[in-house]
């Protein structure tokens, strides 16, 4: 849905005003290599996407807030003066918990406000739909505000911390900071724990990025989070007696971690390390090939990421597999991969843009007959981060 139908849906519901319609936009995002290491001390790298979630907004002459999307049938109402003083369970809680952040900060919603949320990104992929309005509503509420020169890492940190703790989800950064601080033809290289990040070019020319969702409903991501955690922190124990200095498994290098191992004796503790360690050093190789614009390495290394999630940290399924081996089988696929904690959700390729849509028709079917689900397909390129749509008025 474009702008100008989104300003008539607006008008529709909120009727015509004296006051301006301000439009922000606030994409997804991908993790396009580097998957449960950031736990582990490694670096992530994540890019926003060209589809996310857009925000009409207008002053009210009260001190009402009303809340609505095109998306979801509840609709939520409140006043300046009891932001926060109640959750309800629904989407609006990822909103309202924002506002509770800035004010906490020491930004006031000083005047009502109408918001329409319009989100392309589809709820339960893995592709930050929360993290997409959280962000989105901080900075416009900011903006509306008369703050001009919003800090988009504290955005992000204020928007992480809001799902934390106001609806409850524990979360990590990485999601709020991709969508915060993401740059067009840009992916992000960030430490979760340290916030150091570097925006590393991703010319991807005649190649697009194909998100393909597996529509898996993911059952045991949170049990298994739990227990590859324990793993690595078993592994990092064991490690620490030889190393003391040791602080995170994704320290070492694949070379360190080869002389080391046989010291962790329990097979499935060793190859979760051993994941770590590797993954880690994909992620610093993917970087390098980018910077030389060399998209073939890059997509070797998409590819062993996802064979090592498979067999060493074994958080792949079948439908993540099945899918990830037919992207593989379309010719101008250079590498397919698992996105996200799995047990379902995506799966991210790099795909010649003139194969794009053989690669959607054929994935697609195959996947489909192989295991009885009909996947979703986004073909699409790196986007801007969090923004104003200026010229929409």
């Amino acid at each position: 849905m474009n702008v100008t139908d989104l300003q008539q849906k607006f008008i529709e519901k909120y009727g015509e005003s004296g006051a301006d319609i301000r439009v922000f936009h606030a994409p997804g995002r991908v993790n396009l290599i580097g998957e449960h290491i950031d736990y582990n001390g490694g670096y992530v790298l994540p890019a926003a996407l060209e589809f996310g979630t857009t925000l009409l907004i207008r002053e009210r002459t009260d001190n009402k807030l009303h809340l609505a999307s095109t998306n979801m049938a509840y609709e939520g109402t409140l006043d300046t003066g009891s932001i926060g003083q109640e959750k309800t369970g629904e989407w609006t809680d990822y909103a309202v918990g924002v506002m509770v952040g800035l004010q906490g900060k020491g930004v006031q919603v000083t005047r009502g406000y109408d918001f329409l949320y319009h989100g392309e990104i589809p709820n339960g992929a893995g592709l930050s739909s929360s993290a997409s309005l959280e962000v989105l509503t901080g900075y416009a509420v900011q903006s509306m505000e008369g703050i001009s020169a919003i800090d988009t890492v504290e955005l992000a940190l204020l928007s992480q911390k809001a799902e934390n703790e106001f609806v409850g989800v524990n979360c990590g950064i990485m999601d709020q900071f991709a969508v915060a601080n993401g740059a067009k033809d840009h992916a992000i290289l960030l430490m979760c724990d340290t916030l150091e990040y570097e925006k590393v070019p991703f010319r991807t020319g005649a190649y697009k990025l194909i998100i393909g969702n597996t529509n898996k409903r993911r059952g045991l991501v949170d049990s298994a989070y739990n227990e590859r955690r324990s793993q690595c922190e078993q592994a990092l124990a064991v490690l620490k007696e030889q190393l003391p200095a040791l602080k995170y498994l994704a320290q070492l290098k694949p070379e360190q971690f080869d002389t080391l191992q046989d010291q962790i004796k329990d097979e499935k503790v060793r190859q979760r390390a051993q994941h770590v360690v590797e993954e880690n050093a994909r992620v610093l190789a993917s970087v390098e090939a980018l910077r030389n614009n060399d998209l073939e390495a890059f997509g070797q290394l998409m590819n062993a990421s996802h064979e090592s999630l498979r067999d060493l940290y074994e958080v792949s399924c079948s439908e993540l597999d099945v899918m990830v081996e037919e992207a593989r089988r379309i010719q101008g696929t250079l590498g397919a991969r698992m996105t996200g904690a799995g047990f379902g959700g995506c799966t991210v390729s790099l795909v010649h843009e003139n194969d794009a849509d053989r690669f959607v028709s054929e994935v697609g079917a195959a996947y489909e007959a192989r295991t009885g689900l009909k996947g979703d397909f986004y073909v699409c390129g790196v986007g801007e981060g969090v923004n104003e749509l200026k010229e929409a008025k």
